[in-house]
Formats: C-alpha cells, structure tokens, sequence
C-alpha cells in the first residue's frame, strides 16, 4: 500500500465517497425508491470529484486500483442512464458496494505518479481503453442480471422481477458490441502507433497478450451470436471468460508490478 503518498483531500473524498455509497448498498431493502435514488448519485457524483482529484490534483496517479475505480464509476453511469429509461432495473445495491469497495482500493493502491506525456495522443489512448473496459464491465453486469432472470424463469418460485429476459439479452451484446469496437481501436492504435504513444515498438508482454486474447474471445462471442445464434448460458460464459482476459491485461500487470513485485515504475 502507498496511503503515505495520498493527499489528505483525496483522503477526505474517498472516506466520504465510500460512506456515502454504503448508505444504498446497506439499507437498499429500508430506504425508499427516491431516498435510494438519490443518495446514490451523491455518491456518484463524489466518486466523480475523487476521479478528478486523482487524476487531475497536485500529484495525478495511475495505476490498476485507479483504473478499477474508474470502471466501477462507468458502470454506475452507465445504471444511472439505464434507469431512466427501464425504471425496474434491479442492480442498485449490487453497484453500490461494488463503487465503495473500487474507491477504497484505489486509496490503498493509488499507482504511480503520471509524467507529463511528449504525445497529446497518449490520453485518448487511454480513454479508448478505460471505456472499453467499462463497456465490458456494463456488459457482464448485464450479463449476471440474464443469469439471475434466467435461474427465476427456471424455478417459476416468484414472479420475475427487473428487466425482461429478452432486453437484458439484447442490452447485454450491445454493450458487448460497443466495447469490441472500442478495444479493436485501441488495440490498432497501440499496434500502429505504439511508438508515438509510448516510445517504443510494440512488444508482445503480458498485457498486450491478455488484451488480444479478450479481443479474440469477443469476435468469437460475436460472431458466434451473428452466425449461430448464441445466447444463454454460452454467452454468458464467454463474456466472463473474454472479461476476465481483459482484466489481467491492464489491471492484473500492474497488480503483480505495484503490489507483489513491488515495481510501480516499472
């Protein structure tokens, strides 16, 4: 951990971000529809503030703690979009804890203090590959919410609650679709222009490896859905499968250097 290197503002945010999305997470089932509603944008727009501190104070830091906390951030974006538009979205708790829990890791884990970068390209490189990740985060939270209408249907125990089967489904690919696209952008632009971004040429290590592999297992999930009508569980798996490789290609190298190499510069 690096909290010695945190400034008490971001400190301060965090702390108060994290309490602020326990409020929903932890009385999801006594606090009412408005109550609920709105202490979670509190807490979504003080996660915003905190992204901003980290990302644009006196000591911007990255690393993979921040980007998770980023990821979570979209996520609840992307909810707060979605609930206006299906109000029985059922996931509010669930993303609640999740935003908590991402503020608090990158408090422990703030990352490495960024260098003014020679490329103006390099930062749209990176937002190219945070939403994508929050795109595929979207995708495997829409993902789970299938599975549990899915398991409901089965056991015909209770009337089915949230979104119908089939809109998850459909929402679920096009997050999926939405953030293929994004992740083929940012793999080309890493390929071509690695160089200007970076540098140095593009070499095969762990993340760019971790990161193709997701790209493969998504064309599969595509082209599978587009030619044999994937849907269900096999979906569902493969989504899993592509979010995980796309989870240790960033996030999961810079966990081994910053936590258990100890290397944040490296």
């Amino acid at each position: 951990m690096i909290l010695s290197s945190v400034s008490p503002a971001s400190v301060a945010l965090t702390v108060a971000t994290a309490a602020a999305y326990a409020v929903p997470a932890a009385g999801h089932s006594r606090l009412s529809e408005l109550a609920a509603r709105r202490a979670l944008l509190a807490a979504w727009l003080l996660h915003g503030l905190t992204l901003g501190w980290s990302l644009l104070g006196d000591t911007p830091r990255f690393g993979f703690a921040p980007a998770l906390s980023v990821t979570a951030w979209l996520v609840l974006t992307v909810y707060a979009i979605e609930k206006q538009v299906f109000p029985q979205m059922q996931a509010r708790w669930a993303l609640a804890a999740l935003g908590s829990l991402a503020v608090l890791l990158a408090l422990a884990f703030p990352g490495t203090a960024m260098h003014v970068s020679t490329s103006p390209w390099l930062p749209l490189h990176w937002a190219l590959g945070i939403a994508a990740y929050g795109l595929f985060a979207a995708a495997v939270v829409h993902a789970w919410l299938m599975q549990r209408a899915e398991q409901t249907m089965r056991r015909a125990a209770e009337p089915q609650e949230g979104l119908p089967l089939l809109t998850l489904e459909r929402l679920t690919f096009r997050f999926a679709t939405a953030g293929f696209v994004l992740l083929t952008a940012t793999l080309l632009a890493g390929v071509f222009f690695s160089e200007v971004l970076y540098g140095r040429a593009w070499t095969w290590d762990h993340k760019n490896v971790f990161s193709v592999l997701s790209w493969a297992a998504f064309a599969l999930l595509l082209l599978g859905r587009a030619r044999f009508g994937w849907r269900g569980r096999k979906a569902v798996r493969v989504i899993y499968v592509g979010s995980l490789l796309l989870l240790l290609a960033y996030v999961g190298s810079r966990f081994v250097l910053e936590v258990l190499l100890r290397r944040p510069g490296a």
